[in-house]
């Protein structure tokens, strides 16, 4: 059986509590916030600011927040321990909830694995009695944690459901995983292709899956007979489907400078990237600030400035940088990730010293404009 909801809780097992005291077991009576991330995971380190706040927020409601680092890489249980400590000494010196350290890949094993959780960071909740009560992404904790401590969660159709299609697509996705995984870490392009290709057969509307089917294909195998057909159509249906989501990771394979685009064809690159771009703009647009724009503006903005268009790119950066503090405001840890990258390609485009706020930028001479400040993925 599938660990999900109402399942008891599994044991907690880890080798080191870095920050607060140990704790072998849930007390009940208290509701308990389980959260399984790492130092290298960009969405990860985001939602550490909001788990602080929840922490804050809930403290005197018999919630605490357990956050579970099983996924650190280094060679050695020591090294990846040391490294840690001096990430949460330097980036979090006020944490107010603890932090479990667990190299043993005990924990994932009897939370992540048995929950069929593919990526990070995922959140567990456990109730008053020792149940789980949630499992999920971290964003939806503010919606759905109220909802458990007043006790009407676990018995309503949306949880429910809910952890039904959890457990249904992890149950097609961890396969998957198993598979993809080594043959990604061994640079083997030929064996993930033919993973993802599977993929993609059984899960078609999975982002992830066709995101990486087009970047193996262009960016990894070079391969444009092939690779541009799967372009193509990941930009088709980004674009019916009308998700920012979607044409903002097409745009990133377009117009991404990580990677090396000389070999596209640059008639039908730019193409590509006019339309995605158009309904980019169209979906979420400049003079509306309620949904956020650093997920898909940096990537338009770099079509811009490639196409010569270098006022229009500037304007997307500095809409983007107001926008992180507008009607929508994005959380202080991700801010932090994602302002210097945008001040840096804002100087970049200006060929000029460039501010926001107290933070400045010079320009970076004979280095590609960069714009890293990408969707937010959780599957890593």
């Amino acid at each position: 059986m599938a660990l999900g909801l109402e399942s008891p809780a599994p044991p907690i097992k880890v080798e080191n509590w870095l920050r607060g005291q140990s704790l072998t077991s849930f007390q009940p009576g208290k509701v308990y916030i389980v959260e399984f991330w790492a130092t290298w995971c960009a969405p990860c380190v985001a939602a550490v600011s909001g788990l602080v706040q929840l922490q804050e927020k809930y403290r005197d409601s018999g919630v605490e927040v357990l956050g579970i680092a099983a996924s650190e890489r280094a060679q050695t249980a020591e090294e990846a321990r040391s490294k840690l400590d001096a990430w949460l000494t330097e980036k979090l010196p006020n944490l107010n909830y603890r932090v479990g350290f667990d190299y043993t890949r005990e924990m994932n094993k009897l939370w992540m694995e048995s929950s069929f959780s593919v990526g990070i960071p995922t959140s567990f909740v456990v109730d008053r009695d020792g149940h789980i009560a949630f499992i999920g992404s971290p964003t939806q904790l503010e919606d759905v944690l109220p909802k458990i401590l007043t006790g009407s969660w676990c018995i309503s159709d949306e949880a429910k459901a809910a952890d039904a299609e959890r457990i249904a697509n992890g149950e097609r996705t961890m396969p998957i995983f198993a598979k993809l995984t080594p043959a990604v870490k061994a640079q083997d392009w030929a064996k993930a292709l033919s993973v993802v290709e599977e993929a993609v057969a059984v899960l078609p509307d999975d982002l992830t899956f066709r995101v990486l089917h087009a970047d193996l294909l262009l960016h990894k195998m070079r391969d444009l007979q092939a690779g541009l057909p799967v372009m193509r159509q990941l930009v088709r249906d980004a674009i019916n489907k009308k998700s920012a989501a979607w044409m903002a990771q097409a745009m990133h394979q377009l117009f991404d400078p990580a990677n090396d685009n000389s070999h596209l064809p640059r008639a039908e690159r730019f193409a590509m990237g006019n339309e995605l771009s158009e309904h980019i703009l169209a979906v979420n647009p400049p003079q509306r600030g309620e949904a956020p724009k650093f997920v898909s503006y940096p990537a338009v903005a770099q079509y811009y400035y490639e196409s010569g268009n270098k006022d229009r790119a500037i304007e997307l950066i500095e809409v983007t940088l107001k926008s992180l503090d507008g009607p929508a405001p994005i959380p202080d840890n991700l801010k932090q990730e994602v302002m210097p990258e945008l001040i840096q390609t804002l100087a970049n485009y200006k060929g000029q010293k460039a501010c926001y706020g107290s933070l400045c930028a010079t320009p970076q001479p004979g280095v590609s404009q960069s714009t890293k400040a990408q969707a937010p993925e959780e599957r890593r």
